[in-house]
């Protein structure tokens, strides 16, 4: 049961008690929450993430995590922390994972680029085969390499609570991919898996093979994430064959892929069948003007239900990027398009600042904005994409917190 919230004060007294200094950015936080009005009777998330950009902040050590837990046990409202961007070891992990273990209430639990290892990976998923509460974990930018993976891939096979979990960055390899590919065969909870950029020696893209077969048989799993796979057109054609028969897949990242136009032809061939998918991320590849023009097809004519479509940096011309701009004319559904870092030229600006001025396409929706200079259109890039609220923070207090999360603004967390 909770007490009334005081976490300051308990703050200070668990400091005292273990004979532990105070870290001021932590006190900080905890007294901001206390005046929050609504803290007894809402669930609130502890924002210690230490790359806070507007003031520089002391970054949170294992050594300060004994006293913060001994807070949260006395606090059933805290249900989610950020601790991003700080100095914790596989020490740090091992107070976490007594927590995660006596913890009944903490929801969401973000460790990323921290300096978790292996041993501290293996703790932290041992204690979520007994957690019943945790929903989301991330885990991104922590070497945790490919054993640390194999600890969480069992997990998946014992967890049952779990719906997000993001290793993308962990320099997993391809046991553990495969290992998690087989456990999502039967694992029912998880919505949502992040494995971008393992470390992969091997060309002949057996990962791929292994998570189309498991995208045959799973039915839970709404969000897929596999950038930086090193994946070919073999891939992505294992990938569509098996989301044939996929009805519940609503995201997938294919981004900094070595996919052609090829392999984009395989998936202009899924949209025209596929009722499912509602966010398609091929930045950094190499689809081309050929590329480009099999994906309008398809959204030009067949599909009525993709909303987001990433095709940064593919070496696209005005050919292609017209194509997809005379799509999204057709297609009411399509909301949101990302083209910049691809060959921009006279045609493109102005098919999209058409797009724009008559309300087909929101400033919010894209990457480009269109200005005039002596009576010609240009498009300026805008700092908006799929991918940035996994790493970004606001640099401004000003910036609204969904100005750079366009994924999640589009496929609500309930979905994912």
């Amino acid at each position: 049961m909770s007490v009334l919230p005081d976490l300051h004060l308990h703050y200070v007294q668990a400091c005292q008690d273990l004979s532990q200094p105070e870290n001021p950015f932590i006190a900080r936080v905890l007294q901001e929450a206390d005046k929050n009005d609504e803290i007894s009777t809402k669930e609130i998330t502890l924002k210690l993430a230490g790359n806070n950009h507007l003031v520089p902040v002391p970054r949170v050590t294992d050594d300060d995590l004994g006293a913060l837990v001994s807070v949260l046990d006395q606090a059933a409202f805290v249900t989610g922390l950020d601790l991003a961007y700080n100095l914790l070891t596989d020490a740090g992990a091992q107070t976490i994972a007594t927590f995660l273990q006596e913890n009944s209430s903490l929801q969401y639990l973000n460790l990323m680029f921290n300096d978790i290892g292996t041993s501290g990976a293996e703790l932290i998923a041992e204690a979520l085969h007994s957690n019943q509460s945790l929903v989301h974990l991330r885990m991104t930018g922590n070497k945790i390499g490919n054993e640390g993976g194999m600890f969480f891939a069992s997990m998946l096979r014992i967890n049952s609570t779990l719906e997000k979990l993001d290793l993308g960055d962990c320099d997993v390899g391809l046991q553990c991919l495969i290992a998690t590919s087989i456990a999502l065969t039967q694992n029912k909870s998880l919505k949502a898996i992040n494995l971008n950029r393992p470390l992969l020696s091997s060309q002949q893209e057996e990962t791929t093979v292994h998570v189309a077969r498991m995208l045959r048989s799973n039915s839970s799993l709404v969000e897929l994430h596999l950038g930086k796979h090193g994946m070919k057109n073999f891939g992505v054609e294992r990938l569509c064959e098996a989301l044939y028969g996929n009805s519940s897949l609503r995201y997938l990242d294919l981004s900094c892929n070595s996919i052609t136009y090829d392999g984009v032809r395989f998936l202009g061939e899924l949209l025209k069948r596929n009722k499912t998918l509602r966010i398609l991320d091929l930045s950094a590849n190499r689809i081309e003007d050929n590329g480009a023009i099999y994906l309008s097809e398809a959204l030009a004519t067949r599909n009525m239900t993709l909303r987001a479509l990433s095709v940064v940096s593919n070496n696209i011309t005005d050919e292609g990027l017209v194509a997809l701009a005379l799509a999204m004319q057709s297609n009411t559904t399509l909301s949101h398009i990302y083209i910049w870092g691809n060959k921009i030229d006279r045609n493109t600006c102005v098919a999209f600042w058409e797009l724009i001025e008559m309300g087909r396409l929101e400033l919010g929706c894209t990457d480009v904005v269109p200005y005039e200079v002596d009576g010609e259109v240009f498009l300026a890039e805008l700092s908006h994409g799929l991918g940035k609220h996994r790493y970004w923070a606001p640099r401004s207090a000003a910036v609204d917190p969904g100005a750079a999360n366009a994924s999640l603004g589009i496929l609500p967390v309930s979905e994912c």
